[in-house]
């Protein structure tokens, strides 16, 4: 089988520290991609970098706080980043194509099924795909963190052999290693655990959103759909080759566990929870350790408006996420039956199609 590649370029390695595009990095990514088609790869490429590219050329002298301002500076800066990629490219024989998303659009698995069958014909047609977000639509909220989290959603929907997240430091450190010398270099992460979010960093460079957070987020997606993940530097020619190889400047992140089913991956992490349900302590233990799906008597209150059939998030008594499920009650009806034992919802509420508030099939444990 074709190994298929999914590879994500941040704002802060195409674009200086002003702001602005720098053509000569497109130029030397574009040969790097090149060189992994010619190696038999097929490469999907998730760029960020349009706010970065656009505010000067449109007038701002930094980069801009305000939505609409960054929305502008966008729809200016796409223009010239794809122009730059198709030059680019070119050069190596190579047709682009460029695909804008939100994360709205990963809400409707019929888009994502379209969007997937779109991808599929490009790279049979020998074209490398480009992602980004659609900047000029997006709001804050709803953002992708410097399309970290948009290039492993990306992975997982294509089902990718490999993602190579590529950033101006060379793999997750146990501290900074600008601050602290003596911090030591992760080679690999067998599990994202609590500590790993501990040594990650804020945010990222004075161009860029995104942070080693982000990618840990990413990686923590990807490799949940069983896709293995690289974050690190690629500076010289061939290291994206080599990052490929398992050889790069970098931190690998492991898939120990089995991928999840397309579902799953979609509820958890592509899907949008329209309200809040928290739980006591049995309810906790029964859904993460037991096996079992949510019942009303172990549910405390909820928040938000929903309809049966909705995604919904579930918080412990710690106000700490657990996971999404897709919810078997309206807010309203829940309201009246929560705390309730199977046995007295039926004369409170009449027939009800499930008595599970979350049956453990339509359930993703995130925690």
């Amino acid at each position: 089988m074709t190994t298929r590649i999914v590879v994500k370029i941040g704002s802060s390695s195409l674009s200086g520290p002003e702001g602005g595009l720098k053509r000569e990095a497109v130029v030397f990514f574009a040969a790097e991609l090149a060189a992994l088609r010619r190696d038999g790869c097929e490469v999907l490429l998730v760029t960020s970098g349009a706010v970065a590219a656009g505010f000067r050329s449109i007038g701002y002298a930094q980069r801009p706080r305000l939505l609409h301002e960054k929305q502008a500076a966008a729809a200016v800066g796409q223009v010239l980043l794809m122009q730059a990629y198709q030059e680019a490219l070119a050069l190596h024989g190579i047709a682009t194509a460029q695909i804008l998303l939100t994360r709205t659009d990963f809400c409707s698995r019929r888009a994502m099924n379209n969007a997937v069958m779109t991808v599929e014909e490009l790279l049979r047609q020998g074209a490398i795909p480009i992602f980004n977000e659609n900047d000029t639509v997006s709001v804050d909220e709803l953002k992708f963190g410097d399309n970290d989290t948009l290039s492993a959603l990306v992975a997982n929907l294509l089902k990718a052999s490999k993602l190579l997240v590529l950033t101006d430091m060379d793999g997750l450190y146990s501290g900074d290693p600008r601050k602290h010398p003596e911090a030591v270099r992760y080679a690999s992460v067998e599990e994202i655990t609590p500590e790993i979010y501990a040594v990650a960093g804020g945010a990222g460079s004075s161009v860029g959103t995104g942070g080693m957070r982000s990618k840990i987020d990413a990686a923590k997606i990807a490799t949940r759909g069983g896709v293995p993940v690289f974050v690190g530097r690629v500076t010289e020619p061939g290291d994206l080759a080599l990052a490929a190889a398992g050889e790069g400047r970098g931190t690998y992140f492991a898939t120990t566990s089995a991928s999840l089913p397309v579902k799953k991956q979609w509820l958890g992490f592509m899907s949008t929870p329209l309200g809040s349900i928290y739980i006591d302590d049995g309810a906790v233990e029964a859904l993460l350790h037991g096996g079992h799906s949510l019942l009303p008597v172990g549910v405390k209150r909820i928040e938000g408006s929903f309809h049966a059939g909705d995604v919904v998030e579930v918080l412990g008594p710690d106000t700490q996420l657990l996971g999404r499920g897709i919810v078997n009650y309206d807010d309203a009806q829940l309201q009246q039956v929560q705390g309730l034992s199977s046995s007295q919802i039926v004369p409170k509420l009449g027939e009800v199609h499930r008595l599970e508030v979350i049956h453990r099939d339509e359930w993703i444990t995130l925690r």
